[in-house]
């Protein structure tokens, strides 16, 4: 699965969001999603200064405060997302945000990724989405409170590949505010999303960006944030149904230390899983509904035969 490489320049610097949506229906879950998304975002001046007035910039590190005030200072095109609901836990999210490369490697074990994302310091990824977009991702700053957070990242990515005459690079600032709600009717808790990105493509002016690349970029965002949102709220339900067949996709993920793949397991299911010979059928049952909504009629067969 994959998406517009202009869009990978930018906002794709946030691993979490790279899954594309390709279903032709909507589930009960997915409506419920889109819903909570009803806004259409938004790129207004006033909407932009109270972004960035927001960033906690004396917070950070000097190193970290200069690279989000050259982002914000250097930024050719803003957009706040339309806010999206989760369906999970707030520590599950939280494990998800400050470690990306985990909820990637599910992607990759249920096979609806080419996506790679390696860590090669705490709090810095390098990646690449198998179709020509490279880039290198950093946590700036984490902030964690009882009743939400905030992650700001940083993401630099080139493009080269048959969609632009010639390399393309650009670099983001994506700022992430989780807010925890009151838990839903069937008690599970929910967890508001909302990202303000600050978007600079090298080498191509406003008036450029604004005609030919922003009503990409704004529905390839928002579409994105959707489906990231579905997802772990997926995971999330698939887990507290059967804690079994995350163990077992936790088993598969050989690129992420044990200790994380534990952490893994008992944030989604609220405790460990250990899968039996007669729970067998009923994980890969899961596992094929999570991976079902981004594969198609062959890939699915394929994966209920291995």
């Amino acid at each position: 699965m994959r998406r517009h490489a202009l869009f990978l320049l930018g906002l794709a610097c946030l691993p979490w969001l790279h899954l594309p949506a390709e279903a032709a229906g909507e589930s009960s879950l997915a409506r419920g999603v889109v819903g909570a998304m009803a806004d259409s975002g938004s790129s207004s001046r006033d909407t932009r200064r109270r972004a960035i007035d927001t960033i906690p910039l004396a917070r950070m590190p000097a190193a970290e405060r200069r690279l989000a005030e050259q982002a914000i200072e250097r930024t050719t095109l803003y957009r706040r997302l339309p806010t999206a609901s989760i369906a999970c836990d707030p520590a599950l999210l939280d494990f998800v945000l400050s470690k990306p490369e985990t909820l990637v490697e599910v992607w990759r074990v249920l096979g609806i990724s080419r996506l790679t994302l390696d860590p090669v310091a705490a709090g810095q990824w390098r990646l690449a989405d198998g179709y020509g977009t490279v880039g290198a991702l950093r946590l700036l700053h984490r902030e964690r409170g009882d009743h939400g957070g905030l992650y700001v990242f940083h993401g630099r990515g080139a493009y080269d590949g048959p969609l632009a005459p010639k390399q393309l690079t650009g670099s983001c600032l994506v700022v992430v505010r989780i807010t925890s709600d009151a838990a839903a009717a069937n008690g599970r808790p929910r967890q508001t999303v909302q990202i303000d990105a600050f978007l600079d493509v090298d080498g191509m002016g406003l008036e450029l960006v604004t005609r030919s690349l922003q009503p990409l970029i704004v529905h390839s965002a928002a579409a994105n944030l959707h489906e990231i949102s579905l997802f772990v709220s997926q995971f999330a339900a698939a887990a507290a149904r059967n804690p079994v067949a995350v163990s077992r996709i936790a088993d598969r993920m050989t690129r992420t230390p044990p200790a994380d793949r534990t952490a893994l397991v008992t944030l989604a299911t609220g405790r460990q899983a250990t899968a039996t010979a007669a729970q067998g059928h009923a994980a890969e049952q899961v596992q094929a509904e999570l991976a079902a909504r981004w594969m198609t009629a062959d890939q699915l067969d394929a994966m209920q035969k291995r």
